[in-house]
């Protein structure tokens, strides 16, 4: 399952982004509105936290635009404004629950695993959560991944990757975005350790069967695509 946190306090954030590590989601993070837009409209996710203050567009005006593109992804809004006008300005606007500033995480936790239950009650689990191209299948709840119906073993890592393009399949992916994603706040990036693992993932994904399906774009990174 893939959630996605918004929150421009850079130290809420990573605590966030760590404890639903711990608790085994896989996770995107940003900073401001502009840029949660663009995750929102080319990823699926199973529930979005977003806080309402953020640089640029607001969590509300968020909701607004995501809700009018029809996009049904739970929301659970963090804020520090604790009037009952904000309350009922973020529901009116499409929000799935309201978390005040400061907050337990174990109640953040429990939360989001409503949204989730929720979610998966409404028909959307499987829909969000098993991604194919061509015959390529990828099962993000259990981490099956079948090539031709033949199963085929990954690395916590290479999956994680291979989640990722799945998800955004056929959009280009540069290098900082899979390192960003993979370790989020605990790795610098500047080896090649990202095209190591692409090198992995094809002799697992691409050597012995057709249609090739991780292609390299040179000066950039990586896409998932049939050509």
């Amino acid at each position: 399952m893939r959630i996605l946190v918004i929150e421009d306090e850079k130290n809420l954030n990573d605590i966030i982004v760590k404890r639903l590590i711990l608790e085994k989601y896989g996770v995107d993070t940003c900073f401001n509105g502009n840029d949660a837009l663009e995750y929102i409209f080319s990823t699926e996710y199973d529930v979005i936290v977003s806080d309402i203050m953020l640089p640029g567009i607001d969590g509300f005006e968020i909701l607004k635009r995501i809700r009018k593109k029809e996009i049904k992804t739970p929301v659970l809004l963090l804020t520090a404004l604790d009037g009952i006008e904000d309350r009922v300005k973020g529901l009116d606007y499409g929000a799935d629950d309201y978390l005040v500033k400061p907050f337990a995480f174990d109640e953040l936790m429990a939360r989001i695993r409503v949204l989730l239950r929720r979610n998966s009650t409404n028909g959307n689990f499987n829909a969000s959560n098993v991604f194919s191209i061509a015959n390529l299948r990828v099962n993000c709840n259990s981490h099956d991944v079948f090539r031709d119906d033949v199963p085929i073993k990954l690395s916590t890592r290479e999956f994680t990757i291979l989640e990722y393009m799945i998800r955004n399949k056929e959009r280009v992916l540069s290098r900082e975005q899979i390192e960003q994603h993979i370790w989020n706040y605990d790795y610098e990036g500047g080896t090649n350790v990202i095209d190591v693992y692409i090198r992995y993932l094809r002799r697992k994904i691409d050597k012995d069967f057709d249609p090739k399906l991780i292609h390299t774009v040179r000066g950039i990174g990586y896409v998932l695509k049939v050509e």
